[in-house]
């Protein structure tokens, strides 16, 4: 028998889903707290929500802290997730910076971060792009970061192995054959394009640094579990970090309008991304 999520608990809960993880979760969302975690409660032996609250408040290992995070994130992603913006930086974004950083010879810089990169699938479509585009990348210094809040899918993204339907939701067989390897019955990313890309564990609500800034900023359907001023801080904790000539792509559906008025959206094809005004 399922244990049910009391309304006394509810509020608890979601005090503490937002403490963590900055997810903003209001008192119809009473199923979704009760169905997410309610296998960290059979797991834990909680006879009750309260009981499960208590025993992760008290765990110094953090490791159930870690759990319920996993568990209310949303970790949705596929390999070319909506194509536009991979279009976008097969056709416009990557040119463009190799044109504009090419003239003296030297190894061209490209740095990239795929802010809520979960088991990793953007961050590889990316580095495929890449690959694709480029041809030999010895000419070009590439750096892919990957960060999310989940501990468990930055491990899955930094080991880059995947089941054959992950790979079949977005990912063009001739791609597969070319990008990956067969692992028994799974599939692993090729060295070449494992070795363009880096993960991290990271909260974007909370203060971090980088020792550079980034030529292109994913940050894709990211905001929607945020309140406005949340939204507010995670485009400025973002944008510390685009470089004057950099882009941030964010979902279809968002938009930072009034949110971070130093950025204008520019449109090419199907695609919106931002810049930082007076860009030509």
């Amino acid at each position: 028998m399922t244990t049910a999520i009391t309304r006394e608990e509810l509020p608890v809960w979601t005090r503490y889903i937002y403490e963590i993880s900055g997810i903003h979760l209001d008192d119809s969302k009473g199923y979704l707290v009760e169905t997410r975690l309610s296998g960290l409660l059979r797991e834990s032996g909680a006879a009750s929500f309260s009981e499960l609250f208590f025993k992760v408040r008290a765990d110094g290992t953090s490791k159930l802290r870690s759990k319920v995070i996993e568990a209310i994130t949303t970790n949705e992603t596929s390999f070319f997730r909506d194509t536009s913006p991979f279009d976008l930086l097969r056709h416009k974004l990557i040119p463009d910076l190799i044109d504009r950083r090419n003239a003296n010879g030297a190894r061209v810089p490209i740095r990239i971060w795929s802010a809520a990169c979960s088991t990793g699938q953007e961050a590889y479509s990316t580095a495929i792009v890449l690959k694709e585009l480029l041809g030999d990348l010895a000419r070009y210094d590439i750096r892919i970061m990957g960060t999310d809040i989940s501990n468990k899918v930055v491990a899955q993204a930094s080991y880059g192995e995947y089941g054959r339907l992950e790979l079949e939701r977005g990912l063009p067989p001739e791609s597969l054959a070319r990008h990956f390897m067969a692992s028994g019955d799974r599939w692993k990313v090729r060295d070449e394009i494992r070795a363009l890309a880096t993960f991290r564990t990271m909260n974007l609500l909370e203060p971090f640094s980088f020792p550079n800034p980034f030529d292109i900023i994913f940050c894709r359907n990211v905001a929607i579990y945020f309140t406005e001023a949340d939204k507010t801080r995670l485009y400025r904790n973002l944008i510390r970090y685009l470089a004057k000539d950099g882009c941030l792509i964010i979902g279809s559906t968002e938009s930072i309008s009034g949110l971070c008025p130093e950025l204008e959206p520019k449109r090419y094809l199907r695609s919106v991304f931002y810049q930082w005004k007076n860009q030509a």
